[in-house]
């Protein structure tokens, strides 16, 4: 059973002090408090129901709440008839710091002993009403849910009908800050402002601000700082009126600048657009502003304004640059500028009109107005004799071609590409040489040709090149070496010969026609008159037959030499068809004897002396055949070509064994030869042997005897080596060991000197050392004694040495006494010395 069960069925119970117990009476069944201390004794229809419990002590400082609290009347506890306390149910009461005291029956501790909430500085309660009451002195009503704030510095006291929301601290408002406010429900600012719920504001004065009940802090607003290059581009969220007293409207734009304010903080009713960087212009540059403003203040929609340099200004909001910032032009000698007029305008006495085009030249400076705009810059073109372009005139579509000059294309002229086939492009673009690499079947490309240039091909020495001019329709041929320059209507006549072996057409392209001498080498297949079938290949040489350029006929006699399109593929047709005419009309044993005079006389043919002509002519395009070389004839039938192969091997087999036999024969003869001459080396080389074994015997007899005589002789020079070496050994042992006792009776000695040496320079300076130290002491000493003299003074010491015989002079005076001798009776004296002391004593203060 627990102490305090106990105590409750105790009949006597001692209450201390500050301690109560609650006692039910089971009779009336109230329930009564009694207070310590005292001595309480139960009765049989008494109960303690609670206690001996501490009544409830609250320091300074601190409070509680208690439920259910006691009815009180200035003071004193209301009981009603029963004798029970009255209690308000449901109700709260807080207690500050006061006696000690108990709880009635009912009452219970809704917030224990806790300590008063201390607001600082700069810090507020934010307090909600939860019921309706009157507070303070004043009786202000407050109603439920009603906020206000507690500001510190001070101590909360709680209310029964207060609840605390939270603890607001002040926000620092630091220069060119300002903080952004809004009102949660209709209220009046720290300024006496009415504010409707969900306005917003700014504070800007710095400090510490303390938000109202009803005002939330949004947000810290920094300032915008403002100089001499920076701008603020506004605008009106709603129709307000600003800080510099200008009636905005919603939506409208405007521009603050350093001469309106440093600092700038944007108002709840503004929003900052952008940043506006101020636009510099030099000397040297300009620029177009779009949309401008206007007097009025607002933008000029499709306007253009120029703004030329040294200048330095803000672009107002609708604003822009066209083309941004944009340098004056600088033209020089060999530059122009295409202008064009965008609406009519006096230009200088002249009258322009929208869409007249116009060209001013360098050198000059040009800053071009709002009335015009610049189409093009037009630069000098240098051209050689041998460079050229082509230019067209816009208004007439004629196309001519420039060179030989430094030429500027007008306003009405632009460069004009020429469009020539792919082929003819792959052609001019191939980095080949004409002559060297006249059997390339794939050429390299050198670049992307620039079609506004005049073309031009170089025709290479004896060779010949066709241009076609479309708009005349005539032909001309030039010859080289020269340069040809394409007319704007004029092209190439591109060349597709015959090429491998046999002969295939479109092999070679080509833009030039080389006029020989050159060879050409064909394959052609033959049948004898017995049908024997062969392949010949045979090489042709050609050439052209120029005409003289004094001729009347020279442009004719030119043109025939491109009349015929792929004069290799139908030379070597003809040629071909010529041979096989001649070849068909023999059979082949005479074909094999005669190959090369046939084929020369179909080639050929024979004149009036039935002779071999030497040459052979074209005349359709003036060609040459001027030799033919037979490199090679095979047969095109295989039982043919067997049957010459088994010949040609049968032939080639029978070398072969004559070789082989004449070789098998030389190797016998030389094998036997082999043969003597070794048989003759062994022989040799027998007899030289049995010279070397005799002079090896007559060696080791030689040895023998030697060995014999010589083995006494080394043993007693031997014995004679030893006793001497171990007597010089005895010898330098006995002198090393004399030399060694030396050195240890010489270490020793000098051991010994240098201990004793150390010993003596050792005692040396400590005696040195308590001789300096005695002197210093005596030197201390004197120094002492008369520093003490010094300080005493003589006289002093005299005084002191004749103190004693001073005072009892004095004493002696005093008592008038001129002498006295005092002695115990027993000790003997010398009246003699006694009285010479006394005299002394007694003359000493008169002499002095």
């Amino acid at each position: 059973m627990s102490k305090r069960n106990q105590s409750q069925d105790d009949t006597v119970i001692r209450i201390p002090p500050h301690f109560f117990i609650h006692v039910l009476d089971l009779k009336t069944n109230v329930t009564k408090t009694i207070i310590g201390p005292e001595t309480f004794v139960r009765q049989d229809n008494e109960k303690v129901v609670e206690g001996p419990t501490k009544m409830v002590i609250i320091p300074p400082n601190h409070y509680c709440v208690v439920s259910n609290p006691v009815v009180k009347v200035d003071g004193v506890v209301q009981f009603d008839t029963y004798g029970q306390a009255k209690l308000l149910h449901a109700d709260l009461e807080v207690r500050l710091c006061q006696e000690p005291f108990p709880l009635y029956p009912g009452e219970s501790l809704d917030v224990k002993v806790s300590k008063l909430r201390a607001v600082p500085t700069n810090t507020a309660l934010r307090l909600r009403a939860i019921a309706d009451f009157k507070m303070g002195d004043k009786a202000e009503q407050k109603w439920a849910h009603d906020e206000w704030l507690f500001i510190g510095p001070g101590t909360y006291i709680p209310h029964k009908c207060v609840e605390v929301v939270e603890t607001i601290r002040a926000s620092i408002i630091k220069p060119n800050e300002a903080l952004r406010l809004r009102a949660l429900k209709a209220c009046k600012d720290q300024e006496g402002v009415e504010r409707v719920c969900g306005e917003e504001w700014l504070v800007s004065k710095t400090g510490a601000y303390l938000p109202g009940a009803y005002e939330q802090v949004v947000g810290t607003i920094s300032a915008y700082i403002l100089t001499e290059n920076i701008a603020l581009h506004l605008e009106a969220l709603q129709s307000f009126k600003d800080r510099f007293g200008v009636d905005r409207k919603s939506g409208e734009q405007w521009l603050i600048t350093i001469k309106e304010s440093e600092a700038f903080i944007p108002d709840v009713n503004e929003s900052v657009v952008q940043v506006v960087t101020i636009t510099t212009l030099t000397n040297r540059q300009y620029c177009i502003v779009l949309d401008p403003l206007g007097s009025d203040g607002k933008n000029q929609l499709g306007q253009r304004r120029l703004v030329k340099g040294e200048k330095s200004f803000f672009l107002q909001p609708g604003e822009r640059l066209e083309s941004g910032i944009q340098d004056v032009h600088i033209l020089l000698e060999d530059e122009a500028l295409i202008l064009k007029a965008v609406q009519p305008f006096n230009d200088n006495g002249v009258e322009r009109q929208p869409g007249n085009m116009w060209m001013i030249r360098g050198p000059c400076e040009f800053i071009p107005t709002v009335e015009m705009e610049i189409i093009d810059t037009r630069k000098a073109i240098p051209l050689d004799e041998n460079e050229g372009v082509y230019v067209r005139n816009i208004k007439t579509g004629k196309v001519r071609a420039v060179s030989g000059q430094t030429y500027v294309l007008n306003q009405d002229e632009e460069l004009w590409n020429k469009k020539l086939p792919e082929q003819i492009e792959k052609l001019l673009s191939a980095e080949v040489d004409p002559l060297a690499d006249r059997n390339a079947r794939s050429h390299g490309s050198s670049g992307q040709r620039v079609k506004h240039k005049v073309v031009t091909y170089r025709v290479p020495h004896n060779a010949a090149a066709q241009i076609y001019d479309y708009k005349a329709k005539q032909a001309r041929v030039e010859f080289g070496p020269d340069l040809v320059m394409l007319a704007p209507d004029e092209h190439f006549t591109q060349l597709s010969l015959s090429g491998g072996k046999p002969k295939r057409p479109n092999c070679i392209r080509s833009l030039c026609l080389l006029l020989g001498p050159d060879f050409m080498t064909d394959i052609i297949t033959v049948e004898t008159s017995d049908h024997a079938r062969l392949a010949l290949q045979l090489s042709y040489n050609w050439q052209f037959e120029i005409p003289d350029p004094k001729s009347e006929t020279f442009r004719q006699d030119s043109a025939k030499l491109f009349s015929v399109p792929d004069f290799v593929g139908d030379a070597c047709k003809a040629l071909a068809s010529r041979i096989r005419g001649a070849v068909a009309a023999v059979p082949f044993d005479d074909f094999h004897r005669n190959s090369a005079r046939i084929i020369r006389s179909s080639v050929f043919g024979l004149d009036e002396n039935m002779k071999v002509r030497d040459q052979f002519k074209f005349q359709a395009n003036n060609l040459l055949i001027t030799n033919v070389d037979i490199q090679s004839v095979e047969p095109v039938d295989q039982r043919t070509r067997d049957s010459l192969q088994k010949s040609v091997q049968l032939a080639i087999e029978i070398t072969t064994n004559s070789q082989e036999a004449t070789a098998r024969h030389e190797a016998e003869r030389t094998e036997q030869e082999a043969k003597g001459r070794l048989e003759r080396q062994k022989i040799k080389d027998e007899a030289e042997a049995e010279k070397a074994r005799t002079e090896l015997l007559k060696l080791q007899a030689l040895s023998a005897a030697v060995e014999s005589t010589g083995q006494a002789k080394a043993e007693a020079q031997s014995r004679a080596e030893s006793q001497k070496i171990e007597g010089e050994a005895a010898v330098e042992q006995a002198r090393l060991k004399a030399d060694a006792q030396d050195i240890e009776a010489n270490s020793e000695l000098k051991r010994i000197n240098d201990a004793r040496t150390s010993e003596l320079t050792y005692i040396g300076s400590t005696n040195e050392l308590e001789i300096a130290k005695a002197r210093q002491m005596a030197d201390i000493e004197t120094n002492k004694f008369k520093d003490m003299i010094n300080s005493l003074g003589a006289d002093n010491i005299a005084r002191i040495a004749t103190s004693g015989h001073d005072n009892q002079l004095a004493m002696l005076r005093a008592l008038g006494l001129q002498s006295t001798l005092i002695t115990d009776g027993s000790t003997p004296l010398n009246l003699f010395n006694t009285a010479k002391g006394l005299v002394g004593a007694l003359q000493g203060p008169s002499n002095e």
